[in-house]
């Protein structure tokens, strides 16, 4: 799934490490240590690649294997920037790093990842659309299709500028644009497709460490819930908007999140989940899921 002519899946080979130098994190259940914005993980490698990638998580470091930039590191390293990197020649050098240069790309890289982020869910909304359209529901979303195809086609537009006309545009206010006509969406598809009989289980927001295993919770509205630790394990989630969801180490383990809404490679790969966790076309089955 991508917008026409973009690629929303990250390739990090093609990538100048821009998340492990632009992106600060602090010492904690998701990293090992800390480190301010703009300065490059001891870890990251000169030729931009990470020197401990295959044991991130024995080093207390899952945070980084979660992490997805929606194709944001590849489109500034190679498209913005023409593959010219933002540092000299020695990354770990005092002062390596072209502070004009890595300043603005990394500034870039930020807005940039904000809009695929959209645009991976403007995209998802209208796939879902799509496939409810025709049904024995007799849904017709072509006004809203259009709607979101326009504002689809507008982000694409913003977020395949030159570096500095992305450095002109006002994100925050994008997605005020953006938000309202996903939640439309999002119930739309919610109408059409068959309800749980356990939505009433999941009522509140917080929902951290719940056991909420084996219910049925299709087109349950999950927007922005805590599921931090939480138990999903063979639940039935098939078309629940999951927007925003903290899914971190919330067990998905044979659940059912087939069209689930707005579900994100980073939410899966921050869940713990099993062979038979269906997660449905489009995401990657993540190593760490024995």
């Amino acid at each position: 799934m991508g917008a026409p002519g973009l690629d929303l899946v990250a390739d990090c080979g093609s990538c100048f490490g821009l998340c492990c130098v632009a992106l600060p994190f602090t010492r904690s259940a998701d990293f090992a240590f800390s480190k301010a914005g703009g300065e490059p993980c001891h870890n990251l490698r000169e030729d931009f690649g990470c020197g401990v990638h295959s044991s991130l998580r024995d080093l207390g470091m899952p945070g980084c294997t979660v992490f997805d930039c929606f194709g944001a590191g590849q489109a500034v390293s190679q498209k913005m920037y023409a593959g010219k990197d933002w540092c000299a020649p020695a990354v770990a050098a005092p002062g390596g790093a072209d502070s004009e240069r890595a300043s603005e790309m990394f500034e870039v890289f930020a807005s940039v990842r904000r809009l695929h982020e959209m645009l991976f869910y403007l995209t998802s909304a209208l796939d879902q659309l799509s496939s409810i359209d025709g049904t024995d529901t007799g849904t017709d979303s072509s006004e809203l299709r259009d709607r979101l195809g326009s504002l689809r086609d507008e982000t694409q537009a913003l977020a395949e500028g030159t570096a500095y006309d992305v450095l002109g545009v006002d994100v925050d206010a994008h997605r005020l644009e953006v938000a309202p006509l996903l939640r439309e969406a999002s119930a739309t598809i919610r109408s059409a497709t068959p309800r749980g009989v356990d939505l009433e289980r999941v009522g509140a927001s917080d929902l951290a460490g719940r056991d909420l295993s084996r219910l049925d919770l299709r087109s349950a509205d999950l927007r922005g819930s805590l599921l931090i630790g939480a138990s999903l394990a063979g639940s039935d989630l098939r078309w629940a908007d999951l927007l925003g969801a903290d899914l971190r180490a919330c067990d998905v383990r044979g659940a059912d999140l087939t069209n689930a809404l707005f579900l994100t490679q980073m939410q899966v790969n921050a869940a713990h989940g099993d062979a038979s966790t269906d997660v449905g076309p489009g995401l990657t089955r993540p190593s760490h899921w024995a």
